[in-house]
C-alpha cells in the first residue's frame, strides 16, 4: 500500500517551478498536496520543500492531455484516504500550460494548432471528469465548499497575433470553466477560472 493521508487534500496540476508550485505551497500550509506534472522533475523539489516544512506532498508523474496517464493518477489519488479509502478533496488546481506557440497563423500547421487545444482543452476535459466525483464527495466534509479552479492567461479573454493556437486552448479552459461552474455551483462545488499572467 502507498502513502495515505488523514486530511484532506488538495490536487495541484501543472506544478513547475513558477505558478504551480506556489499554488502548491499556499495549499500546503492546510492540507496534504498531490503535485501532478508531466515529468517528476516538474514537482520534486516542491514536493521535497513541502515535507521538509511538516507538510505533506505526493508527486505524480501525469500528462492530462493523455487519458491513460489521467486514469492511473486517479487510481492512485483514491486510495490515498486513511487506510486506503477514498480521500476527501478540499481542491483541485487545473494549471496545465502547454501547447505554446507564438507563430504567423499561415505558419502554423494542424499539429501546432492542435497542440495548444489538446494541452489545454482536452487537458482541462479530462482532469475535470476524473476530479469532479470526487469533489462531489466531499460537499459538506470539509471546511469549505469544494473547489475546482482554473488558471488561465490573458489570451483566455484576448487573442492577439501570432497566438491562435495557444489563445483557442485557454479559450477552451474558459468555456469549459464556465460551464462547469454553472452545472456544479448549485451541486456545491465552487468553480472558478483566474487569468495569472507570468
Amino acid at each position: 500500500m502507498g502513502p495515505t493521508f488523514d486530511k484532506p487534500i488538495a490536487i495541484i496540476q501543472g506544478v513547475g517551478p513558477g505558478t504551480g508550485s506556489s499554488i502548491a505551497r499556499k495549499f500546503a500550509k492546510k492540507y496534504a498536496v498531490v503535485l501532478l506534472a508531466r515529468t517528476p522533475a516538474s514537482y520534486e523539489a516542491v514536493a521535497n520543500e513541502i515535507e521538509s516544512d511538516g507538510g505533506q506532498a505526493l508527486g505524480i508523474p501525469t500528462d492530462v492531455s493523455r487519458e491513460s496517464d489521467v486514469s492511473a493518477a486517479f487510481d492512485t489519488i483514491h486510495a490515498l484516504g486513511p487506510n486506503g479509502t477514498k480521500p476527501v478533496v478540499a481542491a483541485a488546481v487545473m494549471n496545465g500550460v502547454g501547447g505554446f506557440v507564438r507563430k504567423p497563423f499561415l505558419e502554423l500547421t494542424t499539429e501546432e494548432f492542435l497542440g495548444g487545444y489538446e494541452a489545454s482543452g482536452r487537458g482541462t476535459f479530462l482532469f475535470a471528469k476524473a476530479v469532479l466525483p470526487l469533489l462531489l464527495e466531499g460537499v459538506g466534509k470539509a471546511e469549505h465548499p469544494p473547489t475546482l479552479l482554473f488558471t488561465g492567461a490573458t489570451a483566455s479573454v484576448k487573442g492577439s497575433a501570432n497566438f491562435a493556437s495557444f489563445a483557442s486552448g485557454k479559450w477552451a479552459v474558459r468555456a469549459i470553466a464556465q460551464s462547469l461552474g454553472r452545472e456544479f455551483g448549485p451541486k456545491g462545488v465552487h468553480v472558478a477560472h483566474a487569468v495569472i499572467d507570468g
